[in-house]
């Protein structure tokens, strides 16, 4: 089986030597972390079974959340400690798409732009939202960055759960909104363009955007997704899932890499097949700044206004306690306490440990 650090070592090198120059940290950073992930560069333990003498070797993890053996059970966690948001009402999917003739300057300002892309698009909403006709209060949402298509292409969009309903400008009342309406996406539209057009042209990006950016339409979706367990069990892979998971990984061979991928439209299974560096450039372009929060709050669900949640949750019968939830933990950096031996099945021992080699830039 080819895994993405496969790829990484044996094509990486050629590809820091031809672009090293021209790359963020944070790219480099994610190809050193993935080619040593769970190798002897960052250390680990060393098992032994008492019964037959067979050792084995448990390396440490790398952490990196573009790793794709590091994040695999950060989503559960993710989702376990959102219970504490849900409310009993109708959610909806709420999507903010950028532009096509944005994204180039958004892939070369990518902290920038995507704060700007989140600030513009949860104040397009809230803003809407306080229009009686619609809501009449203010939302709750949570805010999940995506960057990629199936097939690996640079797509930045954000991904909203929003409950069906809103807190009254006052504090005192819960305002519903219908089952399958929260808000106008056509307005929206215009109201996210605006806003990000005004806030762009506060920086020296502004003059790199060409004009006809702010007189076409702007991607906005809507959608009903059930109750709070559905939109928080839809959302929750986007936030620790990396661009693409080994088992997507087909095959590599003649210096190409082959990935299998879902259709979107058609929900077909294909496949795409590109040289390795286009690989690594397709992947790499969705590894986010360091320190960048893609996982984002606003309403009452921000981690400041815990008291308007609580009023919320007083408000709406069935609802539960509120509460703030922790960060998700690293995935899986320590091995467990107790193997079992490959070979007879007894429990192994650890007999030594191993010291983690120097992290050098590759």
């Amino acid at each position: 089986m080819v895994e993405l650090a496969d790829i990484f070592r044996q094509y990486g090198p050629a590809y820091r030597e031809k672009f090293a120059d021209r790359m963020p940290p944070s790219h480099l950073d994610a190809m050193r972390d993935i080619e040593q992930c769970r190798t002897e560069a960052l250390g680990g333990q060393v098992y032994e079974c008492s019964e037959c003498g067979e050792k084995r070797y448990s390396y440490h993890s790398c952490q990196n959340r573009h790793c794709p053996k590091c994040q695999n059970a950060a989503g559960q966690e993710w989702l376990e400690q959102q219970e504490a948001l849900l409310l009993p009402v109708p959610y909806f999917l709420l999507t903010f798409t950028l532009p096509e003739d944005l994204r180039e300057v958004a892939r070369s300002h990518q902290k920038l732009v995507y704060g700007l892309l989140f600030r513009a698009s949860a104040a397009a909403a809230q803003e809407l939202a306080q229009d009686p006709r619609f809501v009449g209060g203010t939302l709750g949402m949570v805010g999940v960055l995506h960057t990629w298509t199936r097939a690996l292409i640079y797509h930045p969009h954000i991904h909203y759960v929003v409950p069906g309903g809103g807190l009254a400008p006052d504090g005192k009342a819960w305002h519903p909104t219908r089952e399958d309406f929260l808000l106008p996406v056509r307005a929206l539209s215009v109201i996210l363009r605006a806003k990000f057009r005004d806030a762009l042209r506060k920086t020296e990006l502004f003059p790199e955007v060409p004009p006809e950016v702010w007189t076409q339409d702007w991607v906005v979706h809507c959608q009903p997704v059930g109750d709070g367990a559905h939109a928080l069990k839809y959302l929750a892979p986007y936030i620790f899932r990396v661009a693409i998971s080994n088992k997507r990984i087909l095959q590599l061979e003649n210096d190409e890499v082959t990935f299998g991928y879902t259709d979107g439209r058609s929900g077909q299974r294909k496949t795409c097949t590109v040289t390795a560096e286009e690989f690594i450039r397709r992947f790499l372009q969705h590894v986010l700044p360091k320190g960048f929060s893609k996982v984002r709050y606003y309403g009452f669900y921000s981690p400041n206004q815990r008291k308007a949640l609580s009023k919320v949750q007083q408000l709406l019968p069935g609802a539960a306690a509120p509460a703030q939830p922790d960060p998700p933990s690293a995935a899986g950096a320590s091995p467990a306490a107790e193997m079992q031996c490959p070979a007879c099945g007894k429990p192994m021992r650890l007999v030594s440990t191993l010291r983690p080699k120097s992290r050098c830039p590759p």
